[in-house]
Formats: C-alpha cells, structure tokens, sequence
C-alpha cells in the first residue's frame, strides 16, 4: 500500500481508512450531547420554577421551612456542579459510583448523566433570569384573576421567559457538543476519544485533529443554524394582520316600500 505524501493527501486516506470511526464518534458525541442538554434543560426548569415561588407571611410554617430546606438543596447543586469541571465530575460519577456503591454504570448512560448534571446547574440559573426578566405585573394580573403559581407560570411567565431564555440555552447546547470531549476520560467513544485512536496508527495527529475540527465545526454550525430558526419561529411574524370586525349595513327602504 503506498501512503500520500501531501497534507491534503493524508486527510483523504484517514477519511477513507477510518469513516467508521468518525461516524460512530459523531454520532455518539449527538447522543450525549442532545440527551443531555434535554435533560438538564428539564432539571434546571424545574428548579427554576421551585426557587421562584413565592413564600408569604402568611403560609404555614411548614412551607416556610420546607421550601428553607429545598431552596438550600438547590442552591447547593448549582453552586457544586457550576463551581467543578465535568471531567472532574465525569471522574467522581463513572468511578466513584464504582467504587463506593458497588455500580458500574454503562459507559454511555454515565456520560449521559454527567452531561446532564452538569447542564442543569447552568440551566436553572438561565432560566431563573429569564423568570426575573419577566415584568411582575403580569404574574400580579395572573393572581388578580384567581391563577396559582403553577398556572401563572406554565401559561404567562415560562412561555416568555423560555423565549427570552433561548440564545442562552442554544450556547449551553453548543457548548456540550464541545466539550463531550472530555468524556473521553472516562473511554466514552466519543469524537475525540476515536480521533486518538485514528491518529495513533500513522502518528498523524495534525491530520487526524484537522478532520476532526471540521466535525465538530460542522456539528455546532448545524446546531446554530436550527436554533436561530427555532428562535425566530418563537418570535412570530414580522407584521400581524389586524382584523377588525365589519359595521352591519343599514337596511334603509324607499317610498315605494322596497327595501335597499
């Protein structure tokens, strides 16, 4: 077999020698990244909700150190899965779950886990600021019209915010489909972790990482492109048509009785 012996040439034979690996990474980095970016969008609109609701001097005690306790728990979650990196979180989950609780964790639903752990301590803090953002006359006029919080947020407040929330939550997206990466510390058979491989066979690491930008490049560049339409379909049309209903016509008769 004789090897390239240009740049180009090289790119077009790993392409060709290993289009099943890129293929099974790609995929594979799709597979956490969306499922996990799902997932913790639904943890941290949870969470967003719970630390908004309000407390008032007149609930039950109970409430007032029930929603103490829970606040507190949330607020700790955030502030640990915010304040460490995933792959040191990757590390205590896969192994740690291993280790002490006598649970080996199937690579993939590990990864899955991190990323959507991870996520969601980000996602509670968007969607928290898209919450504040919204003017509190609206959730007021909600209450004044005998709406719960539950009914004031799930049909006024979440709809706007999420909105208000998207630009954030697209890079949040993007973000993880970058940095699945680290997951190869875990030997998650991501992207990355199949370009190693791919590049220890013909020491062609310049190469190998070069198509593997492109991937990535592509990936995120894909992504971008849908959420910006998802974005603007959210925004509605540019011009709406007012439709203003018709004055009835006046039925008027002439001298001879016949009606015009």
């Amino acid at each position: 077999m004789t090897l390239p012996d240009t740049f180009f040439g090289w790119v077009w034979f790993i392409l060709k020698e290993y289009d099943t690996l890129f293929i099974r990474g790609t995929l594979n980095t799709l597979l956490v990244s969306i499922s996990g970016t799902i997932i913790g969008f639904l943890i941290g609109l949870l969470i967003g909700v719970l630390r908004t609701i309000p407390v008032l001097p007149t609930d039950h005690l109970v409430k007032k150190i029930l929603m103490k306790i829970l606040d507190k728990i949330m607020g700790a979650y955030v502030f640990i899965f915010r304040g460490t990196p995933m792959m040191v979180q990757a590390m205590i989950i896969f192994y740690g779950s291993m280790q002490y609780l006598g649970i080996s964790i199937p690579v993939i639903f590990a990864s899955i886990i991190v990323i959507s752990v991870n996520t969601g301590a980000y996602m509670a803090e968007i969607i928290r600021g898209g919450i504040i953002s919204i003017d509190p006359g609206q959730s007021e006029g909600a209450h004044s019209l005998g709406m719960n919080h539950w009914q004031t947020m799930t049909g006024i407040v979440l709809p706007q915010a999420i909105r208000n929330s998207m630009p954030s939550i697209g890079n949040e997206f993007v973000v993880n489909i970058k940095d699945s990466s680290v997951l190869n510390v875990i030997s998650m058979s991501e992207l990355f972790f199949v370009s190693k491989s791919a590049s220890g066979t013909y020491l062609k690491y310049f190469e190998v990482f070069f198509i593997t930008a492109i991937i990535y490049l592509m990936l995120t560049a894909t992504v971008t492109f849908i959420l910006r339409k998802i974005e603007k379909r959210m925004d509605g049309p540019d011009n709406f048509k007012l439709c203003v209903a018709e004055e009835p016509k006046t039925v008027t008769a002439n001298e001879g009785g016949q009606l015009l």
